[in-house]
């Protein structure tokens, strides 16, 4: 049963992977993507992957307790630590994605603040964004910071490096990714464009989210 999880694990990962080279999510060999096997592992990209052609053996499992490879075998990717940050800090979180998609790489590399109240996708999906500071790929350091701001939202902008989403599937993860991309590029050609954005009020975003129907929103720390 187990073994069966983590194949259709996989595969979902593999697709998942495609899905974020064609949707111009991830490019080259940068990026890594993760899933939860069971309540205390998880697979990851192997190190050097290029996500948009993955194969069934570059994956490697990880446990959440010690954070290390469980299996011999592939090299799991160096940002491990961030990716176990928020598996220990969010017990509910099954699917972390790690990219540097262009125009949200751009405001993670900027001062500039993501509005989430332009329309339905954006309220539902861009539920809590917050930074988080500069600090080398793969350190020890990038995953305390993120671990301080896992419970705080559901999308990290990593300073000067890329995105990190996380949800309770793949599915819910990778339509959070590209909504958040489709956000940044909406707020950049607009800007350039000088067209205003309207923002929704809060009246009518809390409507939406209490009232019309779609999942609950999460309890967020301030």
């Amino acid at each position: 049963m187990i073994l069966d999880r983590k194949q259709e694990l996989k595969k979902q990962l593999r697709e998942t992977g495609k899905y974020m080279m064609q949707y111009d999510l991830a490019w080259g060999n940068s990026g890594n993507i993760s899933a939860k096997t069971a309540e205390n592992s998880f697979l990851i990209t192997a190190s050097g992957t290029y996500l948009g052609d993955l194969d069934v053996e570059d994956f490697a499992e990880c446990s959440i307790e010690s954070g290390k490879s469980i299996n011999s075998g592939r090299k799991p990717s160096k940002e491990v630590p961030m990716h176990l940050a928020i598996y220990e800090t969010r017990p509910e979180i099954g699917a972390v994605l790690h990219a540097s998609p262009l125009y949200s790489t751009l405001i993670a590399s900027s001062n500039i603040d993501i509005p989430s109240a332009w329309f339905v996708e954006s309220m539902y999906y861009l539920e809590k964004i917050e930074r988080v500071p500069y600090a080398n790929p793969g350190s020890m350091e990038l995953g305390d910071l993120v671990r301080e701001k896992a419970k705080k939202a559901n999308i990290l902008l990593l300073e000067n490096h890329g995105v990190l989403v996380y949800d309770t599937s793949l599915k819910e993860a990778k339509m959070a990714l590209q909504t958040l991309e489709m956000a940044c590029r909406m707020l950049l050609i607009s800007q350039k464009a000088g067209v205003v954005l309207q923002e929704l009020s809060e009246k009518e975003v809390h409507s939406f989210l209490h009232e019309s129907g779609y999942k609950p929103r999460r309890m967020w720390e301030n």
